[in-house]
């Protein structure tokens, strides 16, 4: 290998063991807890020290760490980068589970914007956040079959001939996950909650209201001549994710009060209390202000010194479709972090903005592409332009090159990863 391995390991192990939201903010809280941060709960008085970190969950599917500067916030602003902890998925409807002919299915809705057709016939494991009766009440626990115990079976090209030439699968009608073929006697709805009891290994009677989720657990390889290249689910947006939270726990205390923002339901448009389009932001600002024995004033004082980076996948060159891209912007896989730009402010750069992250990637020495949309052909959005339109904060969005996103199996870049981690720490130092 002719670059670091440490840091895609860690990616790797990251990915994996996040198959939903809910895993990806316990394991961002890990890592967090391994590094010295404490945990803050948002219904109690806050009381900071300089140079200490600390952070702060919502609906335990997003995550605010923050690590407070030498100076007060009004004197050196915020220094942040955000992404998101959500991916398209086929969510489960629990209490869908229907029996024939010996087959147990369950009904799903689509999470999200997913290639569709990448999601049959694929060996689909079962996780998310369930509620269990113990002792003390009902609580929140994550779950993970981890062993694949679902599918979405196709059906056979002699029954449908024209599936080659493009076919709309009906959400409703040929997505449901075949969980059993053998239920002779059996009670449906059982068999969904037999398999998170196992999982959590309690009773079938303890297991309450699901968050489910199918995903793939095939885990993330490397592959390519000098394993220049990953596979994986959820890349998008995991891999932000990991390269701000591996940025951010490297920083040493500075003068400007560094966070790292984790949100939750991006990929359904972040309006929700745990997404970047909600308060949750500009309220753990204010009390960091407010903790410094200050108020409005200074807060807004702040926001105006301070500076955000938007992380999400942009779309690399793609080999076998390269009429999709305008050809002045087309970026390369392993080219480096790409900055995104868009006449319509889907994204949150402005030319002062993407000059300002071109110079982190200067200082940390690494290469910066850029992406714009074919004219034709609209782009999508981040949690950038909300962010800084809710807080009146600078920003600007960038992201590793990716194949294929929002397939079950995605493709990008390890030096990719390894460089925006690079640019990253430069916005944190």
């Amino acid at each position: 290998m002719k670059h670091p391995i440490e840091p895609i390991i860690d990616l790797f192990g990251f990915l994996d063991e996040s198959p939903t939201m809910f895993h990806a903010t316990e394991a961002i809280v890990r890592r967090l807890e391994a590094g010295g941060f404490e945990r803050l709960g948002e219904g109690d008085e806050w009381t900071l020290k300089s140079g200490k970190g600390y952070f702060v969950v919502r609906n335990d599917s997003a995550v605010i760490a923050f690590r407070v500067g030498r100076k007060n916030p009004w004197q050196s602003g915020f220094m942040m980068a955000g992404a998101h902890t959500d991916s398209p998925l086929l969510k489960i409807k629990p209490e869908a589970e229907s029996m024939g002919k010996n087959v147990v299915r369950v009904a799903t809705e689509i999470y999200g914007g997913p290639i569709v057709s990448t999601w049959l016939d694929r060996n689909l494991a079962v996780a998310g956040r369930v509620m269990v009766k113990g002792k003390g009440g009902w609580e929140a626990r994550t779950v993970d079959t981890e062993r694949a115990v679902a599918i979405v079976p196709n059906l056979a090209i002699h029954m449908n001939r024209e599936v080659n030439k493009g076919f709309e699968y009906n959400p409703q009608n040929h997505l449901q996950a075949v969980l059993c073929a053998d239920a002779k006697g059996g009670d449906g709805w059982q068999v969904l909650k037999g398999l998170v009891a196992e999982a959590i290994d309690v009773p079938v009677t303890a297991v309450g209201e699901m968050d489910l989720y199918l995903y793939d657990p095939q885990p993330a390889v490397r592959f390519g001549r000098d394993d220049e290249l990953y596979s994986s689910g959820r890349i998008d947006n995991l891999a932000s994710c990991h390269a701000i939270l591996a940025a951010f726990l490297d920083a040493k205390p500075g003068d400007a009060t560094a966070v790292a923002l984790f949100y939750d339901n991006e990929e359904i448009g972040s309006r929700t209390p745990m997404g970047a389009d909600s308060g949750f932001t500009a309220t753990v600002l204010e009390r960091i202000v407010m903790a410094h024995d200050a108020g409005r004033e200074e807060f807004h004082r702040a926001l105006a010194k301070s500076f955000l980076v938007s992380c999400d996948a942009a779309h690399a060159l793609h080999p076998n479709f390269p009429e999709k891209h305008d050809p002045a912007y087309a970026p390369l896989m392993n080219g480096g972090p790409v900055i995104k730009v868009s006449a319509g402010f889907k994204y949150a750069t402005t030319a002062v903005t993407a000059e300002r992250f071109r110079e982190l990637c200067r200082r940390a020495g690494v290469p910066c592409q850029k992406i714009a949309n074919r004219s034709d052909v609209p782009s999508g959005s981040t949690i950038g332009p909300m962010t800084t339109a809710l807080l009146s904060v600078p920003g600007v969005d960038v992201g590793v090159p990716m194949w294929a996103m929002h397939s079950v199996r995605e493709t990008a870049g390890t030096r990719d990863h390894l460089s925006i981690i690079s640019a990253l720490k430069e916005l944190y130092r």
